[in-house]
């Protein structure tokens, strides 16, 4: 009996080559549609598979091969006499070969169609052909991915047939698009919902091995959202070396602080998945330049993220210290070639905001998941004797935003749209804010992501001229804090929302 090979394709790249060297082996080609016309235009002998069918396509296409004849053919044990007797008495061939890929559901979801144009883009037929070779896979070879056409056609040549191994692997992989192409529709269709599903199905593509991961020693990968365009997923890099491990989340932090600050000229420096500088300045060149004011020894070795277009003269500015990667939504052409100077500065367009709805966080057999933090304050509720000025109403709202974005417990003083000081990651609020403050010169707010359980954090504002405070407020021991702020003459603001960031 010959051996029969079914080729259904929406990206047809590659199956002339295959599709010949399978008709060289004296294997049959049946075939769907648009595959069925392209093959035999280009001189391949092909089966329309209603022939194999005794059965038109139809519904636009929506049903073509969901028949026995065909998933007969692909599902029967050869070894099995009840199953090849069967085949026998229904006059079915079996296959052999299954070469299907699928719509492009990944691709289209992210492209502005509409809800109704985007569901005709989840196939049908097509996974349940390549799912019904995968169960069978010692004895059918599927492949979906064209990278295997020149493996499969290799290992052929060298020793006749397939090994179960092979047979194996690319089963393994029809699964593993599978569970990510299901995922991927799943959370399209959930979009609208608010609550979080009995099953986390998440769809991530492979977008790039990495050197290592946090350390040399540890190994790791970078995956990208399948389903929307989000910050990380849509940058360009322009110039330097690949991003790391540790590139990546920093660049995720730094980019998320500018556009924080969407209606303001925005610059973070950042190091260790921490600002060390943030700042608004009047255009790109004065925010950077405040930014490093904030600490020219830490932002030494960093990241820069700005919200707004690179220009010549920042760039120049920026080159004479080292940097690991300068972040912006676009750069002229003179800033590019100023910075290009240094050939390993990562130069990374960023084309999207921040859009992530949920955060994960991985814990040993286990995932946690929340939405982001994407909200400010539920209230700005003056509580001391003494009101901000609007000025200070203003540098009290910088320095929140920052703050958010610094590890707990997190302090930040600020003065001129400027975050000198910035105190993170310390087990008490105490430490966090005299770091702050010692680093912090000529500050004249305060931020803190969580409330004070005592009132020393206020008395030591008080020894660095602080005019002003804001915290989420909610401690048991708010009015002994309330009581020092009046005292020492300080104002200070709740905003009834909290901001940890462990």
């Amino acid at each position: 009996m010959k051996k029969r090979a079914l080729i259904s394709l929406y990206d047809k790249e590659g199956i002339l080559e295959f599709a010949k060297f399978l008709e060289e082996r004296n294997v049959e080609i049946v075939s769907t549609g648009g595959t069925f016309k392209y093959l035999k235009e280009n001189g391949i002998s092909v089966i329309d598979v209603s022939s194999v069918t005794n059965f038109p396509e139809m519904l636009d296409g929506r049903v073509k091969t969901l028949h026995p004849n065909i998933h007969g053919g692909i599902l029967a044990l050869r070894d099995n006499e009840n199953h090849m007797a069967t085949l026998k008495e229904h006059n079915i061939n079996i296959i052999d070969y299954v070469i299907v890929n699928l719509y492009p559901f990944f691709k289209k979801v992210k492209e502005d169609l509409t809800f109704d144009e985007k569901v005709e883009f989840i196939d049908i037929g097509g996974p349940t052909m390549i799912r019904s070779a995968a169960k069978n896979f010692k004895q059918v070879t599927v492949i979906t991915d064209k990278n295997d056409y020149k493996v499969v056609m290799k290992e052929i040549e060298e020793q006749e047939n397939l090994s179960l191994k092979t047979r194996k692997y690319l089963a393994s992989k029809v699964f593993n698009l599978m569970g990510a192409y299901d995922s991927c529709i799943a959370n399209f269709l959930m979009e609208d919902s608010e609550e979080y599903p009995e099953y986390l199905t998440l769809s991530y593509k492979k977008s790039k091995d990495l050197r290592y991961g946090e350390n040399p020693h540890q190994k790791a990968v970078y995956y990208v959202d399948t389903v929307k365009n989000s910050a990380m997923n849509r940058l360009e890099i322009l110039s330097g070396k690949e991003l790391s491990y540790n590139n990546i989340k920093d660049l995720d932090i730094a980019w998320k602080v500018v556009c924080e600050f969407h209606d303001e000229v925005a610059c973070c420096a950042l190091k260790h998945n921490t600002p060390c500088g943030v700042a608004i300045g009047n255009d790109v060149y004065d925010s950077y330049m405040k930014a490093y004011e904030c600490d020219k020894m830490s932002i030494f070795g960093g990241i820069v993220a700005l919200n707004r277009t690179v220009d010549e003269k920042t760039a120049r500015e920026m080159n004479k210290i080292f940097l690991e990667i300068v972040a912006a939504p676009d750069f002229t052409d003179e800033a590019l070639k100023v910075l290009k100077e240094k050939k390993n500065l990562r130069i990374i367009k960023c084309l999207e905001t921040p859009k992530g709805e949920n955060g994960l966080v991985s814990v040993d057999g286990g995932i946690l998941m929340q939405n982001e933090d994407r909200e400010f304050v539920k209230e700005l509720k003056v509580v001391t004797e003494k009101s901000p000025t609007e000025e200070e109403f203003d540098e009290l709202r910088f320095a929140m935003k920052v703050c958010k974005y610094v590890k707990s417990n997190a302090i930040v003083v600020s003065r001129n749209k400027m975050a000198v000081g910035i105190g993170g990651g310390q087990v008490n609020r105490i430490w966090a804010a005299k770091e702050a403050l010692e680093r912090g010169e000529n500050a004249v707010v305060l931020a803190s992501d969580a409330y004070f359980p005592f009132s020393d954090v206020v008395e030591e504002c008080s020894k660095y001229n602080i005019k002003s405070i804001i915290q989420p407020g909610g401690s048991i021991h708010d009015e002994d804090s309330i009581k020092a702020c009046n005292k020492l003459g300080i104002s200070m603001v709740f905003t009834s929302m909290r901001h940890f960031k462990h």
